[in-house]
């Protein structure tokens, strides 16, 4: 068992107290912008906008103990509402935006929220939702829309101008308690339906501890939020942490506007799930490739010298002087450059998770000289357990315990975590909540790892997930998924395929930016997915990264055959989860003819 022995510092118990002594202490400084800053709003607008959004809530009849859900793109209403909701004393809660009808209904009625705040594009989908779960005894009041309110809505500025004589703002924030809900998060529902995971205030201040490795916040620091609020992570690093330490957020509604953003604000705090670094990765080697030869080699000489600093601090081994004097002028000549253009050289914190990035290309970005932190953990952890601290990043591992918490190997091999930051429970299930949480609070993480001689934790993969072959070698798919797209950035998803099987195989999704930017460069007639997919410029491309994954894998792990598929994978799909996991079980179903003919051919 490992565990962390950080001493804690004094913070406040409760968001509502951070998040109010940060309009005190900092209130003509920008707490929240939009790209490009049409809209732009201090920590004092940002107080008393709270103060009448929570009033006008509390006029609604929301009050301590309640629920409201939000259904929000990247905006500051986000912000300004669930900051509200804490301070009307009620639990507020997003969910994905991408949710068909029958999920929400399931949602509110697991929350009871007696609100739902959302946008215009998203009211005929979660009026419906209301009806229905009204029909099976959720009673959801009040639909609240941010941007413009249709019929059957309540427009957010007549919620601001509503009075009600019985609230006291200042009493009802204060009373507000550590141990107190802050947040549910649904889970992804891989494998059934969601589960609402219950984190309080002190869940997740016991979590931020972690930021003492960095040297702590403040109003000088710069975040990006692209990410769905719903996702655990972005409610921590790009609005908690903001309450917590007054940082500036910066909203992006659009994922593909976040090049863009990071080319305008220049983050010191920066998230990315691992597809964002593997994209970015991607359309880098693109525009490396139009370069002209000389400046080629040099790039790739730049980059060469970079990966073996990291590989050499990945190991704990101290490079030579001529080494060192050759990454100086990497740094100089190719590198800094390289950071500077994408937005990211003014970033102390960068963390990935959720899922595994691909190896190959955390040590790229750490070469590049950006501290990307991969760290672990899940919902029900408060989003994070480990994480390799920028003191040591140790490429393959996801890290030594983050300040309070503990992680011990299971018999099994199972992950398991105990500290302040394990949830409350999931709402409503008791039953599930005893199954993950045993009776000496050790939270069962349904993940296989190993930890090293040094703490530091490696992930093998999800304990249901791992694929047991026809001669009965354990596999795990994420490592064969990760190799096949370390070597080929062309790949949006590939799905490891092997299950009492004697071979492996595999489906192939597209990156349709990535492969649309290969087309154009390699002067490709197709312009749609479908086309691509067929097109034999691009499929050597593919069989090439197969070749070079397999080289890597061992014999029993190398992918045989596999399928291009003609269409692509968005998140909140049948087969991808809103944060990007795959749906394994849907997958195989409606791929079932197809998998069986990469075994019958």
């Amino acid at each position: 068992m490992v565990s962390s022995t950080v001493p804690a510092q004094a913070r406040p118990e409760t968001l509502c107290a951070a998040f109010q002594s940060n309009v005190a202490k900092y209130p003509d400084a920008v707490a929240l912008r939009t790209l490009g800053g049409d809209i732009s709003i201090t920590w004092r607008q940002y107080g008393d906008r709270v103060r009448a959004i929570a009033t006008g809530l509390a006029a609604l009849g929301v009050g301590s103990g309640d629920t409201v859900a939000l259904m929000l793109t990247n905006r500051p209403e986000f912000h300004l509402c669930d900051t509200a909701v804490l301070h009307a004393g009620a639990t507020p809660f997003s969910v994905y935006n991408t949710n068909p009808v029958e999920l929400l209904v399931y949602q509110f009625g697991n929350a009871g929220n007696k609100v739902v705040i959302c946008e215009r594009q998203f009211v005929p989908r979660v009026l419906e939702a209301v009806a229905k779960a009204a029909a099976n005894g959720c009673h959801v009041e009040h639909v609240i829309c941010v941007d413009e309110a249709p019929e059957g809505t309540i427009a957010l500025p007549d919620v601001e101008q509503g009075a009600s004589e019985d609230f006291d703002f200042d009493a009802t924030w204060q009373a507000v308690k550590p141990e107190d809900l802050l947040t549910i998060v649904y889970t992804s529902g891989t494998t059934g339906p969601p589960k609402g995971v219950e984190l309080t205030h002190t869940n997740f201040i016991e979590n931020a501890r972690v930021l003492e490795q960095f040297g702590g916040g403040g109003p000088e620091d710069r975040v990006i939020s692209y990410l769905p609020d719903a996702h655990a992570a972005n409610r921590w690093f790009a609005h908690y942490l903001t309450m917590l330490e007054g940082c500036q957020i910066t909203t992006v509604p659009d994922f593909k506007q976040v090049a863009a953003a990071l080319a305008e604000v220049h983050p010191s705090v920066f998230l990315g799930v691992p597809r964002v670094w593997v994209k970015v990765k991607g359309a880098l080697e693109e525009r490396f490739a139009a370069e002209s030869p000389v400046k080629r080699r040099l790039i790739h000489w730049a980059i060469g010298v970079g990966r073996k600093k990291a590989r050499a601090d990945s190991d704990g081994v101290a490079l030579g002087a001529f080494d060192k004097l050759q990454h100086r002028l990497a740094v100089r000549l190719v590198l800094a450059s390289i950071l500077e253009r994408l937005g990211l050289d003014k970033v102390r914190v960068a963390v990935t998770g959720s899922i595994a990035i691909p190896p190959e290309v955390h040590e790229f970005f750490i070469g590049l000289g950006l501290p990307l932190c991969e760290g672990y953990g899940m919902s029900e952890c408060t989003a994070g357990a480990t994480l390799n601290g920028p003191e040591r990043i140790k490429i393959g591992t996801v890290g030594t315990p983050l300040p309070g918490a503990e992680v011990s190997l299971a018999d099994d091999g199972e992950v398991l975590i105990r500290g302040k930051m394990v949830m409350r429970g999931y709402r409503g299930d008791p039953a599930k909540t005893a199954e993950a949480i045993d009776s000496d609070g050790w939270l069962h993480t349904g993940d296989i790892g190993t930890i090293d001689e040094d703490g530091y934790l490696s992930i093998i993969d999800r304990k249901k997930e791992l694929i047991i072959n026809a001669a009965g070698k354990n596999m795990s798919p994420a490592n064969i998924e990760n190799t096949i797209t370390d070597n080929c950035s062309l790949i949006g998803a590939v799905v490891a395929i092997g299950e009492q099987r004697s071979y492996n195989t595999a489906l192939i999704v597209l990156d349709p930016d990535l492969a649309a930017a290969f087309a154009t460069r390699h002067n490709l007639a197709g312009t749609t997915v479908a086309e691509l997919s067929e097109d034999p410029v691009i499929l050597a491309a593919i069989e090439e990264g197969v070749a070079a994954a397999n080289n890597k894998l061992s014999r029993v792990e190398q992918i045989k055959k596999y399928i291009v598929l003609p269409e692509v994978w968005e998140n909140g799909s049948d087969y991808l989860t809103a944060t990007g996991k795959l749906k394994r079980k849907p997958i195989a179903s409606h791929y079932t003819d197809t998998i069986e003919a990469l075994y019958s051919t």
